[in-house]
């Protein structure tokens, strides 16, 4: 134990130096929602040998009971993810994995995502993904939510460098952030939509890219905050505006060799993640608001790049997977997403692919947004799902996927987004009133 003592005492001397006085213990709940709590420096010791106590069925998706042994989550810190945030002086966050009774409990995304590591470092082989979150900047309004910059309103206001300058005291502290947490950030733009952005970092192996994420939004909210505004991850905010995309960018290594240079190693895999992307898209569109950016058919404004179809095809924007030399973007996911589960059923799907040696079927190098429905039926290219309660039935039904969630979260996923879709659908709108109210 004597290691583990001398390794605590480093960090926490090292912490003490940066000017830290509190961990901020973060773990991450069934809805990609950063939880936690403040721990004292002095408490480093605990919180990585036993980790911090929080009441089990106040956490939402861990269906764990309220008395007993197993009503105990602790948060067991992750020692490598600790970092002081410059956003924040005096704080540092460790990344924390779920244990109950004292082993790794199965319903903690982190470990459902580390499970699916452990399944490829047993080939040898490790994913790396780059993760690139597109988001809102909102301000409240007496009727609701609206772009925090209100002159943000051209009809193509991707790469606005117009609107970029107001929000660029934001955007800095941010990316500033982030870079000495050590996220490597390498640009910021202004997205499709008025009021969105989009920041890319490098890619990571795969659970350090979702603790990336984590760390990001994190940061986003405190900032934006600060600066009066509302930071949004809502996948589609606005009806006449395009959504906000949570695209992966996914390559599978064998120590230093791209196991995506093989081209058959890539088609399968890619032919597991569109074989189940009925499935995947519970876990990578999980509201209800999703479908509004995955719906077939033209945006407003004129461009979805919201995948509709499920195809690959080479750099094309318009297919659920773009293939890229050496690496693939899965385009399925949106900015709701649990990245520690969405990186965890694409796993799954891909091996599942390789085991199987799924045929992804023909590359599609057209646009399939100008193809007729009936057109991409004949060559046999289906359709994601086109509501939270079609996907959500698709995950019960994928063995695979399942098993992957893990026999506690995979029930808990399900009801918990099965009873959302439910409560929406029997939600009455102003467009249903309108349209209806005098009508008949």
């Amino acid at each position: 134990m004597s290691g583990h003592h001398h390794h605590v005492d480093t960090l926490r001397e090292s912490l003490a130096a940066q000017g830290v006085h509190t961990l901020i213990a973060q773990f991450t709940d069934l809805h990609g929602v950063a939880k936690g709590k403040y721990v004292p420096l002095d408490q480093l010791g605990t919180l990585l040998a036993t980790g911090a106590g929080f009441s089990g069925p106040s956490i939402a998706g861990t269906g764990l009971p309220r008395m007993g042994p197993r009503s105990e989550y602790y948060g067991r810190g992750d020692a490598g993810t600790a970092r002081a945030l410059p956003w924040m002086p005096g704080y540092a966050r460790l990344a924390c994995d779920g244990f109950v009774a004292g082993t790794p409990f199965d319903g903690c995304p982190r470990q459902v995502l580390r499970r699916q590591i452990a399944r490829l470092a047993e080939r040898g082989w490790a994913l790396q993904t780059g993760i690139e979150p597109e988001f809102f900047l909102l301000q409240r309004t007496a009727s609701g939510f609206a772009p925090a910059d209100a002159h943000d309103h051209l009809d193509k206001p991707s790469y606005d460098l117009k609107s970029l300058p107001r929000q660029r005291e934001f955007l800095h502290e941010l990316a500033t952030g982030l870079q000495a947490c050590g996220l490597h950030v390498f640009q910021i733009d202004h997205e499709d939509a008025h009021g969105q952005y989009e920041l890319n970092f490098l890619h990571a192996d795969a659970l350090t890219s979702a603790d990336h994420l984590m760390l990001f939004k994190l940061a986003a909210h405190t900032l934006a905050e600060r600066h009066g505004m509302v930071f949004s991850m809502m996948p589609k905010p606005f009806a006449n505006q395009p959504g906000s995309g949570l695209h992966f960018h996914v390559s599978l290594w064998d120590g230093e060799r791209c196991l995506f240079d093989d081209d058959a190693t890539k088609r399968h895999f890619i032919g597991g993640v569109l074989a189940h992307s009925a499935g995947l898209s519970a876990l990578a569109a999980p509201t209800v608001n999703s479908y509004k950016r995955l719906v077939v058919g033209e945006s407003l404004s004129g461009t979805s790049w919201a995948p509709a179809y499920v195809a690959h095809g080479p750099n094309n924007r318009t297919a659920l997977v773009r293939t890229l030399d050496g690496r693939f973007e899965w385009r399925l996911p949106d900015a709701a997403a649990n990245p520690y589960l969405a990186t965890a059923g694409l796993i799954a799907a891909g091996l599942d692919g390789i085991a199987k040696r799924t045929d992804p079927g023909p590359a599609c190098p057209d646009d399939l947004f100008e193809q007729p429905l009936a057109a991409l039926r004949e060559r046999g290219i289906g359709v994601l799902p086109q509501s939270l309660g079609e996907a959500v039935d698709a995950l019960e039904r994928d063995a695979v996927l399942c098993e992957a969630l893990g026999p506690s979260l995979a029930p808990e996923f399900i009801a918990a987004k099965r009873s959302e879709w439910i409560a929406y659908a029997r939600h009455v709108s102003d467009w249903e009133m309108q349209r209806y109210a005098d009508m008949f």
